[in-house]
């Protein structure tokens, strides 16, 4: 399955100014993309580059700013390279020098708690090799992989490389089918796919096309329509379809018609699994109907686009919230990843969007403060076919039969 930039795996590069957190970037990407100095702290914000890894594929990496700068743009630089870290696979501790404290005690606990596994990289190999005490100051914090290595003579590269397929997790880069589990080959799959202001002009949007690819590579035959069109296929066609995916925002027209006997769920339902946190998320979704006046409700979108008045995050569902509960709510709206020091304590409801443009880790990783917190958590699509009372038929096709 094709992948865009963002739904690459993410490698993230965290050190302390000077470690040459740069230059190993550079080397890994083959390019100068990222500015090289002897003037500590060059780098400002975060830096993506793609670059193929053997044995991984396509990765995204992200070269992050100097985290001992203790200047004022220098804390606002740290935050961002901090929040960078909820949404990379891996990261690298660069050292030099023999320096290993307290700076990356903190980089080690931050990646604890999303999960993020990490190795060591000592840097400058060629000025000071790895010295028997600094190891046993890493020792004590931590058993990760540890490598000298030089960016400048760097006849390690290939051991490198092992070590960084070594600890990404294989779920990372490895492509898992969407529907591969709840359909058979040559299985008919119909996709229900309105066009309404927020498609773009003369294609798909990207679940579409990725629902599409993966019928295909289940050697099923996809069958696309709008919901116009939809009552005309079950009237004349004579088929019977194995699954049927609808746009949720068509749930309520579309469960009128597809028959009772036919699987029904939606793209982002499909996405919730694939993605997000499933059981969390069937449980979080039952909040919808204990709101209460004044509740704060969280909406996040995991992309940024241009919003019209029929936008579905900001506009739609909002609107099908406030009439499903009858309350007086106040709902906020947080696209791009960007909820960074949102008092997260105020919310009685989290809803994510799909998150196609996203991996599983950064969507989990967004969530996991909210479930951390006790806070209900559900999906878009979700969250629609229950507000439509068909939650259960939605979920259905996912749920193991007993």
């Amino acid at each position: 399955m094709t992948k865009s930039k963002d739904i690459k795996p993410h490698i993230g590069i965290f050190g302390r100014r000077n470690c040459g957190k740069s230059s190993l970037i550079n080397i890994l990407t083959g390019q100068d993309i990222a500015i090289v100095s002897d003037i500590a702290g060059t780098t400002t914000d975060p830096v993506k580059k793609s670059v193929e890894i053997f044995g991984i594929g396509p990765v995204i990496m992200v070269d992050t700013a100097g985290i001992d700068d203790d200047s004022d743009l220098g804390q606002k630089r740290i935050m961002k390279s901090m929040q960078v870290i909820k949404t990379i696979d891996l990261a690298v501790i660069l050292i030099s020098n023999n320096i290993f404290g307290d700076f990356e005690k903190f980089l080690i606990k931050e990646f604890s708690q999303f999960e993020v596994p990490y190795i060591v990289v000592h840097n400058k190999s060629d000025i000071a090799v790895l010295d028997a005490l600094c190891m046993q100051n890493i020792r004590e914090t931590s058993d990760c992989d540890v490598i000298d290595f030089s960016t400048k003579t760097p006849d390690k590269f290939d051991d490198l490389i092992q070590m960084l397929r070594k600890n990404i997790p294989e779920t990372a880069y490895t492509s898992v089918s969407l529907m591969g589990d709840i359909i058979r080959p040559n299985d008919y799959v119909l996709l229900v796919t309105p066009v309404d202001s927020e498609a773009p002009e003369g294609r798909m949007i990207l679940p579409q096309q990725m629902a599409i690819r993966d019928v295909l590579g289940n050697q099923c035959i996809c069958i696309v329509l709008r919901e116009t069109e939809l009552e005309h296929f079950f009237r004349t066609s004579h088929i019977k379809p194995a699954l049927v995916i609808t746009d949720s925002q068509a749930f309520s027209m579309v469960m009128k018609i597809v028959p009772c006997d036919v699987p029904l769920t939606g793209f982002s339902i499909v996405f919730a699994r694939a993605k997000g946190d499933f059981e969390n998320y069937i449980q979080g979704v039952r909040r919808l109907s204990e709101l209460k006046d004044d509740d704060h409700v969280l909406i996040l979108e995991s992309c940024t686009h241009h919003i019209s008045c029929e936008d579905i995050g900001r506009f739609k569902l909002p609107n099908w919230i406030r009439k499903f509960s009858g309350k007086n709510l106040h709902i906020d709206v947080v696209s791009g990843m960007n909820e960074t020091g949102i008092d997260i304590s105020k919310y009685a409801l989290v809803v994510q969007c799909g998150g196609c443009m996203f991996t599983k880790k950064q969507i989990k990783s967004r969530i996991k403060p909210f479930i951390d917190a006790g806070i209900p958590v559900t999906n878009y699509g979700m969250a629609i076919a229950y507000m439509n009372n068909i939650f259960e038929r939605a979920i259905s096709p996912f749920i193991p039969k007993a």
